[in-house]
């Protein structure tokens, strides 16, 4: 796989790139553009002092993207948190990587805390790092990124799942849980030590969702999210990257634990391939999928993810905002997205 170093300006909600012209979807080689665009978006909201609101959003790119917003409809990148498209550790880790990602961004006991992965296309060799900070603005004197370097590694050799993906929780009880999984036995989490943020010595290895009755194994991109008495894990399944021909979507199962089980809608358990589709293909957007959710002030819920625009399959993996509603039952619903170009 072939990666470019090098990342179109994001500008509009949907930030789609302006480009001088348009390709075709068939020309569109799934193979190329991994980094481009703002893929595997997560983000948090942030209020300052005088009552001010800005959204950060980190995402997949040479040194993990970052862009913010104060209305959630215009974005702007702000630079990346590594001078390096990769730390130097996790390079020699992962020999041939590109780049940063499926970064998760969350805010706990005064710090921003911004879980990474490293690995290249297909390989189940892979590794998850862990970068802190006090501050999201690049002009604050507390701006200043920390990497602590390893939290979880995985291989053909050593363990039957793939680190990437990862999703920091702190429950409800104050757990705090670390999930990730991609393909191969489905999704995993385990918790963490709050004071380093890494795995706690000798803890459980718990699955939490997997697809072992279809004829793909493709699940990835978990992201727990607690609202009304649930925890509700939000996954990805099917193909992320190849353009117009995309099927990625995104599927939901919730549970009283946030370590499961986990069920969908109808009742079927996540661990047997259960999961209750809330995004899916559309005919202009392609492969939404690979979610966060963030609340702004007002107290509502918005889903972040990526998606390919029909009308600009050059900008490759898009971000997109749409407003996250709960059903009378307590299920998430996906609005249409803040804005349209």
């Amino acid at each position: 796989m072939t990666y470019s170093l090098r990342f179109a300006s994001l500008v509009s909600c949907a930030i789609v790139a302006s480009f001088a012209t348009s390709i075709h979807a068939a020309e569109v080689d799934p193979h190329q553009g991994l980094l481009h665009g703002a893929a595997d978006p997560t983000g948090v909201a942030v209020t300052d002092g005088d009552g001010k609101t800005t959204y950060y959003v980190a995402a997949t790119g040479a040194g993990a993207k970052l862009f913010s917003s104060t209305d959630l409809y215009s974005w702007k990148p702000i630079g990346r948190v590594f001078e390096h498209a990769v730390p130097r550790w996790a390079r020699r880790a992962i020999p041939g990587t590109d780049g940063i990602w499926a970064p998760d961004l969350s805010y706990h006991d005064g710090l921003y805390y911004l879980y990474y992965s490293v690995s290249t296309f297909g390989s189940q060799k892979s590794v998850i790092g862990l970068a802190v900070n006090k501050s999201l603005d690049p002009d604050s004197p507390d701006y200043k990124w920390e990497d602590r370097g390893l939290v979880v590694e995985s291989s053909a050799e050593t363990t039957n799942f793939n680190a990437i993906d990862p999703a920091l929780l702190v429950d409800e009880d104050g757990r705090w849980l670390l999930f990730w999984g991609s393909y191969w036995t489905g999704l995993k989490a385990a918790e963490v030590d709050p004071a380093t943020g890494k795995l706690k010595k000798g803890a459980e290895i718990h699955a939490v969702a997997a697809r072992p009755n279809v004829s793909s194994t493709a699940i990835e991109a978990a992201f727990p999210f607690f609202h009304d008495g649930y925890y509700y894990l939000f996954v990805s399944w099917d193909a992320c990257c190849d353009g117009a021909a995309s099927t990625y979507k995104v599927a939901v199962g919730r549970s009283k634990d946030a370590l499961g089980p986990y069920v969908d809608a109808a009742g079927k358990p996540m661990l047997e391939g259960g999961g209750t589709v809330i995004l899916e293909n559309s005919e202009r957007w392609r492969g939404p999928g690979h979610n966060g959710v963030l609340t702004s002030p007002d107290g509502k819920d918005w889903m972040v993810h990526h998606t390919y625009d029909m009308e600009h399959l050059d900008a490759h993996r898009i971000l997109q905002v749409r407003p996250l509603m709960w059903g009378e039952e307590g299920w998430p619903e996906v609005g249409e997205p803040v804005a349209t170009p």
